[in-house]
């Protein structure tokens, strides 16, 4: 048997006809014969599906996701009917499928090339994608999100207000196939009820008052790309409706009549509230819900997500001086613990804010310290602020809270007197230069640019002082570019 060939088949409850016995020769194979298909396991070169239906199931569409580009076979038994063209539409959709006949000879280990698993992105990589130092619950959110990128199965982003659902709905848009083309975004809540239909499906002239000439909606505004539904909980029933239709027949009706059209579109919804809740209270339709419930992904609230917040601060510190064209400001590391300690209920849009207003209320200072930020205590209901005891035990290292160097005289804090025995006056100037340079990286997170400003140095200078005290080691990883 050749091991390094994986066969995953599953027949979906139809008959397997002992085949599995004779491919035994070419694969190694796992057979799963439930009507409803189990994932493949991770180490799968080939996933093999008898084709039962004339589409894809829900249950497909999701284990597709989460394999992401695994080869697939469509097995058709002989003298079954042929799949329509609408069905070889849907199963193409899933992404690297092959069609083949299910009989004694065993399929081809080279039919596509092994699966493998893609490598993590790197920081600039995500930094493109519109995300910001992630965190174990992030890297997760974006493996799922990659995954169901390399198909076109609709996904649904749940999660608190402010957590970046669209974000990861752009992230989903530019990590597919379809990132050329139109990313289209409606914020169901926003439109009124009346209008939400004619806003999505378009209209024909005449088709109500007002209605002077055609109107494409935004379905196909965003044909060959992706709709973003935002807070889709909030769609009227009538909507929903139509809305089914569109996602089951990839075919909208304009208001007004006139023929049906197809559209070619990825749908990603997203919401706030619990839609199953909402199905179960009867204002949402459950069939609709499982249209959309095909990939689902949960964005973790900010607080859960604590050590992602000295990154996303700092992103959002140079982003909104060069908004504001104010002079670039640096976080002194005295802010981290505080930021961190925060419940955030607003998540990151709050976070977003709370930056932007130390940034204009700063004024020329280049240094924002934990004063900046006090306005923040004032909302934070009793008994949600982690101590700060508690804060240190759970980040050890970290800054301590009350050391506001930031705020001291310049000089004091080199302060020392002469001990009897005398001292080398180079050595203790060299320390005391030493732990300033130290300290403005610190400041600037290793920003040598912005670290020389703090101390008043042409950035020459700063970096031959560098090498003569060799720090080279201890600011490595510093850049003297701003994030985008």
């Amino acid at each position: 048997m050749n091991t390094a060939h994986r066969l995953h088949w599953s027949t979906l409850g139809e008959s397997s006809e002992g085949l599995e016995h004779a491919w035994a020769a070419a694969w190694e194979i796992t057979v799963d014969r439930g009507a409803a298909p189990s994932l493949p396991p991770k180490d799968t070169d080939l996933w093999a599906i008898q084709a039962a239906g004339d589409e894809p199931s829900p249950a497909i569409l999701r284990l597709v996701a989460e394999v992401a580009a695994l080869p697939i076979l469509l097995l058709l038994s002989p003298g079954a009917e042929p799949l329509s063209p609408r069905a070889l539409a849907a199963w193409s959709r899933l992404g690297s499928v092959r069609w083949g006949l299910l009989g004694s000879e065993a399929p081809l280990p080279g039919l596509r090339p092994l699966s493998g698993s893609a490598p993590p992105f790197t920081p600039t990589q995500t930094l493109g994608l519109g995300l910001v130092g992630l965190g174990p619950l992030m890297v997760a959110v974006v493996a799922r999100a990659r995954a169901s990128a390399a198909t076109r199965a609709t996904v649904l982003l749940s999660g608190e207000s402010g957590t970046g659902k669209e974000i990861i709905a752009r992230a989903i848009h530019q990590m597919g196939e379809e990132r050329d083309q139109p990313f289209v975004a409606v914020h169901c809540g926003a439109i009124p009820e009346n209008l939400l239909e004619s806003e999505l499906f378009g209209y024909n002239k005449g088709a109500f008052t007002d209605a002077r000439k055609d109107t494409p909606g935004k379905f196909r505004e965003a044909h060959g790309g992706t709709l973003f539904l935002d807070e889709v909980g909030t769609m009227p029933l009538a909507a929903q409706v139509r809305m089914l239709r569109a996602l089951q027949e990839r075919e909208i009706q304009p208001l007004g009549g006139g023929s049906p059209v197809k559209v070619d579109v990825r749908v990603v919804a997203a919401t706030n509230s619990d839609l199953w809740k909402k199905v179960q209270e009867g204002s949402f339709r459950e069939d609709l819900f499982y249209r959309l419930d095909v990939v689902p992904i949960h964005l973790p609230p900010l607080r859960d997500r604590r050590d992602e917040v000295p990154f996303l601060a700092q992103h959002f510190l140079n982003r909104k001086a060069r908004e504001h064209s104010l002079y670039p400001k640096a976080l002194h590391p005295s802010v981290d613990p505080l930021l961190m300690s925060m419940p955030w209920p607003g998540n990151v849009r709050q976070l977003e804010n709370a930056i932007e207003r130390a940034v204009v209320l700063a004024g020329p200072r280049p240094v924002l310290t934990r004063q900046d930020f006090t306005f923040l205590m004032d909302r934070v209901p009793e008994g949600e602020l982690m101590s700060e005891d508690s804060f240190q035990k759970s980040h050890p290292g970290m800054p301590d809270p009350e050391a506001q160097v930031g705020d001291q005289a310049p000089g004091a804090a080199g302060f020392m007197g002469i001990p009897p025995d005398g001292l080398d006056l180079n050595h203790v100037v060299s320390e005391v230069e030493r732990n300033l340079m130290l300290q403005s990286l610190s400041i600037t997170r290793g920003n040598k640019k912005r670290a020389a400003e703090l101390l008043g140095l042409k950035r020459t200078t700063f970096l031959e002082k560098m090498k003569r005290l060799e720090l080279e080691d201890a600011s490595e990883g510093g850049t003297d570019l701003e994030p985008s």
